[in-house]
């Protein structure tokens, strides 16, 4: 009887106290007891349930059909299930929550999660593209853009951010991180954990966040999806652990792990990873999720023997939920009753699991998201506002030789050519939720809402990119052989005053099993760039991409190129702001783009090595053939106006660990043109006990100037920034000469020196 009490009482909101500390520690014990009590009345087999999700495969609202689909419905019924993915609406969630909830013995609610990446209806720039703004509020407002529109269509979980460090262009989920910079890397992760979360996650309009792919999957070997990755311990902490350290810091509710093996074990499996480092030494207390089947998958790299005993590793290893692998399902209470597993894992699990439905506020209303007049609130109109401003502040810059932008008023005759230039689905890019397709504002709409009746716009494809069917699941057929549309775009760039040329990818060419050896222009792209080029000087290319790409003959030979990634469902608006001078570009490159593709892995806060450079000797670490710098680095970007960087000032030439000094910069707009301008900031750590990159980004700031105005910019540093994991595997700052450089990228750089003490 006290037990069924207890248990009731966990069904009533947390009780506040007066003051705000006392609140905070009041509820965190309030939910421990709570929890404690539910994991106290239940079974095993409820216990293991709970550590069970289900991709919703039948009409939810109808009744179940097929074997499988009706065990799963009977194992709904039965509490034995602890979420769900890919349920949509808030009939379909409601009706699954009332399978829990009306027939279940212990009545615990259901999370539904779903892969809401950049937007759920209104689509926002793939993360890569977005991370060009460099602009932190609007990354954060993108994200609860997507949570309430998530939110009112019955998820609460979001399998995001992404925020694997990748440095390989040949890697196709590089479009869904953002880069391969660290720093940059965590304050997103930051933004869009506090744009999905909010301060409050029972506030209906928020929904759980997700730090994925813990750890390592964006240096999978040779840039091919799903494979294994070989990095040292000090790369480990120092580059790919920070931005999850920084999620978790940040309150994440829940971490999903990778399907990459690290070191010789699968992430999946890692102890190291998934107890020593997330629950024990960062003090983590959300739960884990596997990714789709990687606790299974366990078997096929193998690791494990078969489900049961892939159960066995995941659970001790620390991962909390089983997503679609029938693991947990098969084995896990077996491996319980025959003493292989400790039943305080399961408990530790499925604590973990109830704290964040408690915090999502599902034990006071299981309904909370399954509510039909959160739709009629939405404010879609201005949904696509934002859109179209973030999406502008994405694109970025990369030439522009002879002023050909922005387009000028004497330009009266436009050809605007390519196979993505009336492509309305392309700038929706991958994993785009429920965004849906041929729905994107295309560059040709844009142009032509931009010049109304004053300027002729003249359209032509040129060359199909793709041929046939185009899927998530089915990899895209280019078209290599019909150039049939090759006469009539020659033509109309001939009489053009200039020529927009829509090159890039399509939106299944990056993404998730989207790795390619070839990153350049796919297709007949590249040689109708080059007939466009021999009639036509003026031309502007305007990349969409969700990758670096390699483009070293258009650099060298199209006089203005701009990299308008897939900017989602106001991308044409968006590139016409720009394009015809209304936005002045201001984006900055979150990743390094190559001269070639054998440069790859590329970025910019490369190691020194023994022998950096002797030019006129073999014998350095370059290549024979081409140049080792990027062709864009990291960071780099231009505006329709011109800045320039003062020396810098150090408020001391020392400092001791205890203390910070600060360093400022004058920056000033020296063309005619208000712009805004993204300040950088870079450290050197001259003599380390392992040895250092060459410079890392430490610090950011988007500053606004018009022109003649100079601005102060200054930063601090402290001793926190120049921590490092050492030789004695720890965080610590060390001893020494430091160089500090301040500039618009990461090459043009002032700089200055400081010691510590």
């Amino acid at each position: 009887m006290k037990k069924q009490l207890l248990l009731l009482a966990c069904l009533f909101p947390i009780l506040t106290a007066t003051s705000q500390n006392t609140t905070i520690k009041s509820s965190i014990e309030n939910v421990e007891k709570k929890v404690d009590s539910i994991v106290s009345i239940m079974t095993l087999e409820e216990k293991v349930g709970q550590m069970v999700q289900y991709s919703g495969t039948w009409d939810l609202t109808g009744p179940a059909s097929g074997n499988q689909n009706q065990y799963r419905e009977e194992q709904l019924k039965k509490g034995l299930v602890g979420s769900m993915l890919n349920v949509l609406s808030v009939e379909a969630t409601r009706e699954a929550q009332k399978l829990v909830m009306e027939n279940s013995r212990i009545k615990i609610p259901l999370m539904f999660g779903y892969d809401v990446i950049h937007g759920y209806k209104t689509i926002f720039p793939v993360p890569l593209g977005e991370t060009a703004s460099w602009d932190l509020e609007a990354m954060k407002e993108t994200a609860r853009i997507s949570a309430l529109e998530a939110a009112a269509d019955g998820v609460n979980w979001t399998f995001a951010p992404m925020i694997d460090i990748s440095r390989d262009a040949r890697w196709g989920r590089i479009m869904e991180g953002s880069g391969e910079d660290p720093f940059l890397t965590s304050r997103v992760a930051e933004a869009k954990i506090r744009g999905y979360q909010g301060d409050d996650l029972s506030n209906p309009a928020t929904i759980a966040a997700t730090a994925k792919h813990f750890a390592g999957y964006g240096f999978a070997e040779a840039g091919r999806d799903y494979n294994t990755v070989h990095v040292g311990e000090n790369e480990l902490h120092n580059t790919i652990l920070p931005p999850f350290k920084a999620a978790a810091a940040a309150g994440v509710a829940t971490f999903m792990n990778s399907f990459n093996d690290l070191d010789g074990t699968p992430a999946t499996g890692s102890k190291m990873l998934q107890r020593d480092i997330l629950k024990e030494d960062w003090d983590w207390d959300g739960f884990i999720v596997s990714d789709w089947g990687s606790i299974a998958e366990m078997i096929n790299h193998g690791f494990a023997e078969d489900l049961t005993h892939a159960a066995e590793i995941a659970v001790k290893a620390g991962s909390d939920m089983d997503m679609e692998g029938g693991a947990y399902e098969t084995g896990l209470v077996q491996l319980v009753n025959s003493g292989k597993v400790d039943e305080a894992l399961i408990d530790d699990a499925v604590k973990r699991i109830l704290w964040v439905k408690f915090k999502l506020g599902l034990f006071e209303d299981p309904y909370r998201y399954s509510n039909s007049q959160m739709a009629e609130q939405l404010n879609l109109k201005e949904h696509r506002a934002v859109a179209r401003d973030v999406a502008k502040k994405s694109i970025v810059l990369l030439k522009n030789d002879k002023n050909l932008l922005p387009i000028a008023s004497s330009v009266k005759n436009i050809a605007v050519i390519g196979p993505l230039a009336d492509d309305k689905d392309t700038p929706i890019g991958n994993w785009r939720a429920q965004g849906e397709a041929n729905s994107a504002v295309s560059i040709l709409e844009g142009l032509k809402s931009a010049v109304g009746n004053n300027v002729k716009i003249t359209y032509a494809k040129g060359a199909d990119l793709g041929m046939g069917e185009r899927t998530f699941l089915k990899p895209l057929k280019i078209n290599t052989t019909d150039k049939s549309g090759f006469k009539a775009a020659i033509d109309a760039a001939k009489k053009a005053d200039l020529v927009i040329l829509a090159l890039g990818e399509d939106a299944f060419q990056s993404g998730e099993g989207r790795s390619q050896v070839n990153i350049g222009l796919a297709g007949l792209q590249q040689e109708l760039m080059h007939e466009i080029y021999k009639v036509n000087k003026n031309v502007v290319l305007v990349l969409q991409n969700g990758r670096p790409l390699e483009i070293s003959w258009a650099a060298e030979n199209i006089p203005a190129i701009v990299v308008a990634w897939q900017l989602g469902t106001e991308s044409g608006n968006a590139i016409a702001d720009v394009l015809f001078g209304r936005y002045n570009p201001s984006a900055k490159l979150p990743v390094s783009f190559p001269r070639a593709v054998g440069q790859e892995p590329l970025y910019y806060n490369q190691k020194n090595t023994g022998r950096p450079s002797n030019p006129s000797d073999v014998t350095y670490s370059a290549y024979t053939d081409e140049e080792k710098t990027a062709l864009y680095p990291f960071g780099y970007g231009l505006s329709y106006t011109t800045f320039e960087y003062g020396d810098l000032t150090l408020s001391s030439e020392e400092m001791n660990p205890q203390e910070s000094l600060t360093v400022t910069v004058s920056v000033t707009n020296t063309g005619k043109k208000a712009g805004k301008e993204v300040v950088q900031l870079y450290l050197r750590d001259m003599v380390a006990s392992t040895t250092r990159p060459v410079k890392e980004l430490k610090g950011f700031e988007l500053v606004e100037l018009q022109p003649g105005e100079t601005k102060q910019v200054s930063f601090t540093i402290s001793n926190e920034l120049l921590k490092f994991y050492n030789a004695n595997k720890e965080w610590a700052s060390e001893p020494g000469e430091f160089q500090v450089m301040i500039g618009g990228n990461s090459i043009d750089l002032k700089t200055e020196s400081f010691r510590l003490n």
